[in-house]
């Protein structure tokens, strides 16, 4: 019987999934280096993967802190600088990046910028970084999304997915050809866009969730498949490198806390003792 699984280990399994083996990708920091290292691992061996910083084609050893931890990586084939990196990006060398969703519309422009009044916001997010860069230069783009949201329209415009769909990106002639999102991945299934609207679709969807919890959470009439599928549910060999490799994306962000501070709690009593 295959084990048991949560919802962010089938969003990172399915991620993963999204890597072919020879391929360059960028990843950030989080589930996007989890799923990284689980592909290089178990499917894609000669996959590179590369972050902004500057480190190149590297084994990742334990999840990591920020874009320049060297401390958590193995047998890297060289280190160059961020000047680098997106000059690879422009020139076409980057195959595809993940990029982490606050906001995304029915075309995959995102909002990683701002919730609310751009002068007065309900929530600063993190940010741009080089999240519009790749986006825009990446060949393409897998979004991942735990606790964004669907929306009509952005709060804030931070990195251009299909504009306002159609053949728009391609015609605005300031991308490379046929670029942009090709999924977007979250807890509750795998999205793909329409080859002609740029309009996203969901393509399949994950064991144990029901449509009409999907079509909740989104705004809009929501396209479905016409061959919906359900996602094929994660092996446990790829459960069990999750579990060995980052063991908090497997919980909840309030169970990860509580364990948190109650170790960092325990290490503190035993430094009073001392």
């Amino acid at each position: 019987m295959a084990k048991p699984f949560t919802l962010n280990e089938m969003l990172i399994i399915a991620a993963a999934r999204e890597i072919n083996d020879g391929e360059n990708i960028v990843l950030g920091v989080g589930l996007p280096m989890t799923a990284g290292a689980l592909a290089k691992a178990l499917h894609a061996p000669n996959a590179t993967l590369m972050l902004e910083s500057g480190i190149v084609d590297f084994e990742p050893l334990a999840p990591l802190n920020h874009i320049a931890d060297a401390h958590a990586m193995r047998g890297y084939s060289y280190n160059t600088d961020l000047f680098s990196i997106f000059t690879a990006l422009y020139r076409g060398f980057v195959d595809v990046c993940f990029l982490g969703v606050g906001q995304v519309d029915r075309y995959g422009n995102l909002n990683t910028t701002t919730i609310g009044d751009y002068y007065n916001p309900d929530l600063r997010l993190p940010g741009s970084g080089g999240a519009a860069d790749f986006i825009s230069y990446a060949k393409r783009t897998v979004l991942t999304m735990r606790n964004g949201e669907f929306i009509e329209n952005l709060d804030y415009l931070t990195s251009p997915g299909h504009l306002k769909g159609g053949n728009q990106r391609n015609e605005c002639r300031l991308f490379p050809k046929d670029s942009g999102p090709c999924a977007l991945i979250s807890t509750q299934g795998i999205f793909h866009f329409d080859s002609e609207t740029k309009e996203i679709f969901l393509a399949r969807i994950h064991p144990g969730i029901r449509l009409e919890d999907v079509q909740a959470v989104v705004p809009w009439d929501l396209k479905i498949a016409d061959d919906l599928s359900v996602t094929d549910p994660p092996s446990d060999e790829e459960i069990a490198f999750i579990r060995r490799f980052a063991p908090t994306h497997s919980m909840s962000r309030e169970l990860a806390a509580e364990l948190g501070f109650e170790y960092a709690m325990s290490i503190l009593q035993e430094l009073g003792k001392t």
